[in-house]
């Protein structure tokens, strides 16, 4: 069975999605909560927490996180904006170390449940939890009751532990995502990348578009974000991982303000001195270089002309860090 059908009926071991399949072997494990959104390095050390301590009890390390995120159910598109899909934060998961992902479907019913009702069928019911490792400003529950001492509290009468997460900080700052965020709005990737601990990327299928940039002679392979907003939005020099490849390139993230054709940001990338069939396979874009904001030019012809300016700044860019 692929990834992608494991993930949509929640059957293989390593995801678990929806509480209803959480079964009998799934349960008596170390775990947290939390979006995990970049799976950066505080991110890794709390991994780290909950695999020590996983190791001591002899049980699967868990990470449990909801879909959608609380503050994009709350929120919608004014909600901050992923640094990861589901399936590019199980992967980092995963090879941070977890054993295993459960994610939970974040809606009316769950958004209902109480302090007590959370710990009940979750915490105990469906992961029969040995440790929970938290943050002690954690809060929970439609009723406010759920925070870190009535977890030891309960912890205390139920025989699990209950341990608070290390803050993780660089030049004084906390690492968070908000913080990540900004660096890449910014265009600080060199930053961004110390906070993650490895480059930031977007990955994706590459998807049929429209066919304009082949039709003005700049192809493009254009990969859904299938979100409301991106981390990031202008021009940028890329390189395009593609199997064992590394492709230079120029992309735009954006909504195609000249076009005024989408609701959704989009991911397109012309791979320079590249040429080949891409459609349905899957690329990583490593983001290096930020080139221009996104601007709306008048015509289809002032478009071209600074799509071109663009590829020649790329060009230009790549060639100065490999002097």
């Amino acid at each position: 069975m692929g990834w992608a059908l494991a993930v949509a009926n929640g059957v293989v071991d390593f995801f678990v999605r929806g509480l209803h399949n959480l079964r009998e072997e799934h349960r008596g494990c170390v775990a947290t909560i939390g979006s995990f959104d970049g799976v950066h390095h505080g991110h890794q050390k709390i991994i780290a927490q909950i695999n020590e301590r996983a190791n001591f009890y002899a049980v699967p390390s868990v990470v449990t996180m909801f879909e959608p995120q609380p503050r994009e159910y709350f929120s919608r598109e004014q909600a901050p904006a992923r640094l990861m899909r589901l399936r590019e934060k199980v992967d980092a998961l995963l090879d941070a170390g977890v054993d295993r992902v459960v994610c939970l479907q974040f809606n009316r019913a769950m958004r209902s449940l109480t302090a007590q009702q959370f710990v009940d069928q979750l915490l105990i019911g469906g992961l029969g939890i040995k440790c929970l490792v938290i943050g002690d400003d954690f809060h929970f529950g439609c009723d406010r009751k759920g925070d870190f001492a009535m977890l030891e509290e309960v912890g205390a009468k139920q025989g699990f532990e209950v341990v608070s997460t290390k803050t993780i900080k660089a030049d004084q700052q906390r690492v968070s995502s908000t913080r990540i965020r900004a660096e890449l709005e910014a265009g600080r990737f060199d930053t961004a990348k110390a906070l993650l601990g490895r480059p930031f990327r977007i990955s994706g299928k590459v998807c049929y578009g429209q066919q304009l940039g082949s039709k003005l002679g700049i192809p493009t392979a254009n990969v859904n974000l299938h979100r409301y907003r991106a981390p990031l939005s202008g021009v940028f020099a890329v390189e395009v991982l593609l199997d064992d490849e590394c492709i230079p390139g120029v992309a735009n993230v954006g909504l195609r303000p000249t076009l005024g054709d989408l609701l959704k940001p989009v991911l397109e990338v012309h791979m320079l001195d590249w040429a080949g069939d891409i459609y349905g396979r899957r690329i990583a874009v490593e983001f290096k270089q930020k080139l221009r904001d996104e601007q709306k030019f008048t015509t289809l012809d002032e478009l071209v002309i600074n799509i071109n300016q663009d590829i020649k700044t790329a060009r230009e860019y790549f060639s100065s860090v490999s002097n």
